[in-house]
Order: structure tokens, then sequence, then C-alpha cells
């Protein structure tokens, strides 16, 4: 009789590679992950400008939220998008949402000016934002282990060999020196013995 491998469900969780942050929820495709994070800061984005022209707190949790959703929704195998993100969302979707419903000036400086405010007023929760996706993406790595050739196995043989290359290696020369001298006066002395040992010819 062949035994057969326990399904995923019957083992309590979906494989590795296929879950979520939690093992008994399938995770999301990257894109569906990523358009949640967009969809979540854009509409932030919008309220927050429509109702007070900068990022306000509105938009502070409908970003945080939005991508700490996505990096802990996504599917294991995909988790570099959704880490990556977050800058990337302010950075893009902050001006171009500014410049579709923003109140900006006749001239260039004005323009640039009234993009600039929402931006450095949104740094510090950006800030947030990305480091707790970073954190929580560092620790699905960690815990959520896909096997000995995953990123952090391979990380860890590269750390194993750096300090074994490290480690002062044994002088060979001094280790055969004696033997070489050992060998040089064994056959010194027994070329001695047999000098002394021959009778003179007369």
């Amino acid at each position: 009789m062949t035994s057969r491998a326990p399904s995923p469900r019957s083992s309590g969780g979906w494989p590795v590679t296929e879950r979520s942050a939690l093992a008994t929820v399938l995770g999301i495709p990257p894109l569906a992950a990523v358009a949640l994070a967009v969809v979540l800061t854009a509409l932030g984005v919008f309220v927050d400008v429509l109702r007070i022209g900068t990022l306000g707190v509105v938009f502070g949790i409908a970003y945080v939220v939005g991508c700490v959703l996505a990096v802990g929704w996504v599917r294991r195998r995909n988790l570099f998008g959704p880490m990556v993100q977050p800058p990337l969302l302010v950075a893009v979707l902050v001006p171009v949402i500014v410049l579709l419903v923003g109140k900006t000036g006749p001239g260039l400086t004005e323009t640039v000016l009234m993009i600039g405010a929402p931006l450095v007023n949104g740094f510090p929760i950006m800030a947030v934002a990305t480091g707790l996706t970073l954190l929580i993406g560092l620790l699905r790595l960690i815990v959520q282990r896909t096997g000995p050739n995953d990123a952090v196995s391979r990380l860890g043989r590269l750390g194993v060999r750096g300090r074994d290359r490290d480690l002062p290696e044994e002088d060979e020369d001094e280790e055969d020196e004696p033997r070489v001298s050992g060998r040089r006066g064994s056959v010194g002395a027994r070329g001695a013995g047999r000098t002394s040992g021959s009778p003179r010819r007369s």
C-alpha cells in the first residue's frame, strides 16, 4: 500500500507558498494586493484633498490599512511587491490626485507648491507605513519558511561560509618542517652509522 501525502486542508492550512499571513487563509495574487492598497490610498488622498486641501487623518488611516492588508493578505511567494510599494503609492497617487481635484494656481510655482505640500505632510505617515510593511514582510519570510533553499536559508548559509573564511588557516609549511628535518636527521644518522661501522681498508 502506498502512503498518500495529506492534503493542505487536512494538515491545517494551505501550502506555505500559497497562504497569507494566516495558515488557514488563502493568499491573494500580487496584483490584487497592490490594487487593494492603491484603492484605499487613493480614496484617503481624495477625501483629504477635498476636505482640507492636504493629507490628513483619513489618508493616514486608509493608507496604513491598505499597505498592511496588502502585505498580510498576499501570497507568501509574492511578498516583494507589497513590501516595497508604500513609498511608490505616495509618490505617484498624491501628485496625480492633487492635480485632478486640487485647486492649483495659474503659475508653475503655485502648482509645485500645491503638490509639494501634501507630500511633505504625508512623509511621517509614509515612514510609519513603510516600516510596518517591511516588518510584517520580514516576519513572514522568517516564519513561513518554504524549505532549505528559500531566501532566509541561503542568507544563513552565506553567513556561515563568511565566518569560515575569516577563521585563520593553519600553516602547512610549519607542520611539514619538523617532518622534513626528522627525515633528514634519520638519513644522516643511518649514513653516519654505516660509515663508522665499516672497516677501513689499508
